[in-house]
């Protein structure tokens, strides 16, 4: 079975009745027991002479909850004391509910095609890649941006088409506008590259948080405020989602991003929600910090010697 979004149509008529005396909470729990629904799901707003308008208060319905119930609806209405249904009684919506008057193996193949379509279209979504490298140093060509051709030739084998987005500035605004531009051109992965420190001027972070509130923001390594040039607690990835489109804000330095991409494109192929691809990407992260950080120790300790 599908699940069948409403899409705001909402509305069933029940059309050519008689009434007499009727008890529209009946009426309205017999149509809840047919399209099994709860009793508080199903609300008559409207009685005319020979008509019966009822709003069914879900978004979305399964398709065997609607699909060819037609007969199963007018014979529970039958029993409604007072209620007569007659030969030129019918069911009418405007929506998807109108499903209830079509026969059932037509109705859940056109829908079962549907689906496929559906889910085809959600797969080329998912390979399509825009990557926006950030920060002014690229803007000002002090720097070459080696991490926007490591990206696309990484997710290129993968099968992903990847297209290169402009330079953005350290401005949170700026990268979240290009972030909702990505989403609404149908990208289902925006990857940012910079811009996660603890500096003052590093906003990436905070421009997906602006796009995905929930986005997951993990810690790669934390600071003390106020120590050197640090005005933020840490370093931080970033994962958000915007419908089909997963957001990926990495560090700035080309090896750290290189070392962030076999962790993230499995955790994408794993369908991880954020959460759990954020953890994933900044665990392998973490490590060679500390790896680095253990290094220098012991480098240390040998110049005391």
């Amino acid at each position: 079975m599908v699940e069948l979004n409403l899409l705001g149509k909402n509305e069933l008529w029940i059309t050519s009745v008689t009434l007499r005396d009727v008890n529209l909470s009946t009426v309205a729990a017999a149509v809840a027991q047919v399209l099994e629904l709860g009793k508080n799901e199903v609300l008559v707003t409207d009685v005319g002479a020979n008509c019966i308008v009822l709003d069914i208060m879900r978004e979305q319905m399964d398709s065997k909850q609607i699909i060819g119930k037609r007969t199963e609806l007018l014979n529970e209405l039958r029993k409604v004391q007072g209620l007569m249904v007659t030969e030129k009684t019918d069911v009418h919506s405007e929506g998807v509910l109108g499903f209830l008057s079509l026969d059932r193996n037509v109705a859940e193949k056109a829908i079962q095609k549907s689906a496929r379509m559906v889910q085809e279209i959600k797969e080329r979504i998912s390979k399509r890649c825009i990557v926006y490298p950030t920060g002014f140093e690229l803007i000002n060509r002090y720097i070459q941006d080696t991490n926007t051709p490591s990206i696309a030739q990484e997710l290129g084998r993968e099968g992903f088409a990847v297209d290169i987005g402009q330079v953005v500035d350290d401005d949170e605004y700026m990268i979240a506008s290009k972030i909702t531009e990505a989403v609404d051109s149908g990208y289902g992965l925006v990857i940012l590259t910079g811009g996660v420190g603890a500096e003052k001027k590093d906003r990436t972070i905070e421009a997906i948080l602006r796009i995905d509130h929930s986005a997951a923001t993990p810690y790669i390594i934390k600071y003390e405020v106020g120590t050197g040039r640090h005005a933020k607690d840490g370093v931080r990835i970033g994962v958000g989602k915007v419908g089909e489109t997963t957001i990926v804000a990495l560090p700035g330095p080309t090896d750290e991003v290189k070392l962030a991409l076999r962790p993230l494109i499995e955790g994408l192929y794993q369908k991880l929600d954020t959460h759990s691809l954020a953890n994933q990407v900044a665990e392998v992260l973490r490590e060679r910090l500390r790896h680095g950080i253990n290094k220098l120790e012991r480098h240390d300790r040998m110049q005391e010697l």
